[in-house]
């Protein structure tokens, strides 16, 4: 199943019952935007908010984690995603935080979800409509059935490190990899999970956003040495970019991957985790 939609596909649904759409962006704060206000401003007609960062566990010490299950069945059903819906999500940078929404879903057990390719950028720029006022989503019944192939843990990536029983792929830009410049969060160390590969997450959109084709992925993905038959997991900053990796080695064709939540928020900042420069 493709996890990209077109705008078109999704302007041809968008009065239909059974879909429900999720504003999912989120920006670092040097990015200098404001999801929320961004939200208030111009939506896809019907969108909510999927905010990764409300939607996580408040009891870990790393950013934005999965939550507890029933945490996150609650929250689907205030934003009226129950589990007939098909779900598109979207972002307002084109293709950053949305895919993060669209592996929660999934590792809540629900499998009927999209990425919107280009995001609001690209439907915009199909003249499509936005509004800006405030969506009322009736509320629905949201089971949550955690899928523990989709995410792996710290102690499971140690293990992993140990026994090279996967490929991890690193969705972090080369510097922050081979410590040439610093973490952005405090008491992190630079540096990589030995034995993983680096696949900087921009080197897989197009300059308007969307995602690459698939023979062009594969071609990358080759080059930086990732074996799409192997069991992989994704890893970056603090699981948000390592998702768009786990989206684009999908439509590539890989099978088998999961996504390490901690990534380097927790794998940096643990002493006893091992950490390579070079």
């Amino acid at each position: 199943m493709n996890p990209l939609v077109s705008p078109s596909w999704l302007a041809e649904r968008l009065a239909a019952p059974n879909v429900r759409i999720a504003d999912a962006s989120w920006y670092l704060p040097q990015a200098g935007r404001n999801a929320k206000a961004e939200y208030a401003a111009a939506h896809i007609p019907g969108a909510v908010t999927f905010d990764i960062d409300a939607l996580s566990d408040e009891t870990s010490p790393w950013p934005h984690m999965l939550p507890p299950a029933p945490k996150f069945a609650a929250a689907m059903g205030e934003l009226g995603i129950g589990d007939g819906a098909t779900v598109v999500v979207y972002d307002g940078a084109g293709l950053y935080s949305s895919p993060r929404a669209w592996w929660m879903l999934r590792a809540m057990g629900h499998e009927k979800v999209f990425v919107l390719d280009g995001g609001l950028p690209a439907w915009r720029r199909a003249n499509l409509p936005v509004e800006n006022t405030r969506v009322t989503p009736r509320r629905a019944a949201f089971t949550a059935k955690p899928n523990p192939s989709l995410v792996r843990s710290f102690e499971e990536v140690m293990e992993i490190v140990r026994n090279r029983t996967a490929q991890i792929v690193d969705a972090r830009g080369a510097a922050r990899f081979f410590a040439k410049e610093p973490e952005p969060r405090p008491g992190v160390r630079g540096g990589y999970i030995p034995g993983s590969l680096n696949i900087p997450y921009t080197l897989l959109t197009n300059s308007d956003g969307t995602l690459k084709s698939p023979d062009v992925l594969r071609a990358l993905f080759a080059e930086g040495c990732v074996n799409l038959a192997s069991p992989l997991v994704t890893s970056c900053g603090s699981g948000v970019t390592a998702a768009i990796v786990m989206l684009a080695l999908g439509v590539a064709g890989a099978g088998d991957v999961a996504l390490y939540d901690g990534s380097w928020s927790e794998w940096g900042a643990r002493p006893e985790a091992p950490v390579e420069t070079n």
